[in-house]
């Protein structure tokens, strides 16, 4: 494994670098002229030692600009993480680490020049990370105890398991719909492989919902209310329909929204033996009793990154009181 840490200005780069070297033995490798153990002169010589060492593992902060990133990208071993930290703080690691009496406004610039220099600035990277860490913490221990909880590590993170794959996919299909009360995808699946995806929406030859194709959803209904006026069909309709029954039984279905009880209904006559969601719904109770009385397995699987969220979240409110 090859990890690649890029960041602001002192958000903590080098802190989660030192992590990985003490705590899990990673070997760090550094960009330089100099004749240094471990000091490459270029990025493909640095690349063509690890790709040779690929089943070692290495971290690098040495990562300027989105072509160096691009092209250690290529490989499957790598992965880049990158970290950011409110401002202030920042700025108060700055003047205890190198100068005490900088001002915060020319902290200010040199963090700009850092983030969005032209060609080289590091903030266009943030979008494209797979994992993003939000530096927070005002002490090592507490910055190296949201590490352990993250475990960087985790190879689900440079090629995804199925479940995480599905998901992902199902929560892609979900961005083609139209409908306007709320997005929602799914992916039909059979021995790993799709037969099947469907989104909400209006159907065939009706006008889009986000066109006015669907009254009660343009109405601002709430949530739950005038189901009987919907033209929608929902993400999981479209999927079995588009299956059809004899490709369906024994499949698992992945929805990045818990089914409703009309799809649940739909999912048991149907022969789908596994429903896999993502986001919890209102009728969550209704439909997995449904789908538990008519054989069909239930289980929420929750992505690497939510659970991250989760534990920021946590951690805010325990901070709190």
């Amino acid at each position: 494994m090859f990890i690649g840490v890029t960041g602001s200005l002192c958000s903590g780069r080098s802190e989660i670098a030192s992590y990985l070297e003490q705590v899990h033995s990673f070997t760090r490798l550094y960009l330089s002229i100099s004749s240094e153990h471990n000091s490459f002169s270029s990025p493909a010589e640095l690349l063509h030692y690890v790709t040779t060492k690929w089943r070692q593992n290495f971290v690098t902060t040495d990562l300027d600009n989105k072509e160096l990133v691009e092209k250690y990208s290529k490989r499957p071993f790598f992965l880049l993480v990158t970290v950011d930290g409110p401002v202030l703080l920042r700025y108060q690691r700055y003047k205890s680490k190198y100068s005490n009496t900088i001002s915060l406004e020319n902290f200010l610039s040199l963090s700009d020049e850092n983030l969005y220099k032209p060609k080289t600035g590091i903030a266009q990277l943030f979008h494209s990370s797979p994992l993003h860490i939000l530096n927070t913490y005002s002490t090592i221990p507490s910055l190296r105890i949201h590490l352990d909880v993250l475990d960087l590590r985790l190879t689900t993170r440079l090629r995804p398991n199925w479940d995480t794959y599905f998901m992902k996919l199902a929560h892609l299909a979900s961005q083609r719909s139209n409908c306007m009360k709320r997005r929602v995808g799914c992916v039909l699946v059979s021995n790993n492989r799709v037969i099947a995806t469907g989104y909400n929406g209006t159907p065939r030859n009706i006008k889009n919902c986000n066109e006015g194709g669907c009254e009660r959803c343009n109405s601002g209904i709430g949530s739950g209310q005038g189901l009987g006026n919907c033209f929608c069909l929902h993400a999981e309709e479209n999927a079995l329909l588009e299956a059809g029954q004899e490709r369906i039984s024994g499949a698992v279905i992945y929805c990045d929204t818990c089914p409703c009880i009309t799809c649940s209904v739909k999912i048991v006559q149907t022969g789908v033996r596994e429903v896999v969601y993502n986001i919890e719904y209102t009728v969550d109770r209704t439909a997995a009793r449904i789908l538990r009385e008519g054989g069909v397995v239930l289980r929420q699987y929750i992505l690497e990154d939510q659970l991250a969220n989760k534990v920021d979240e946590l951690r805010i409110t325990e901070n709190r009181f």
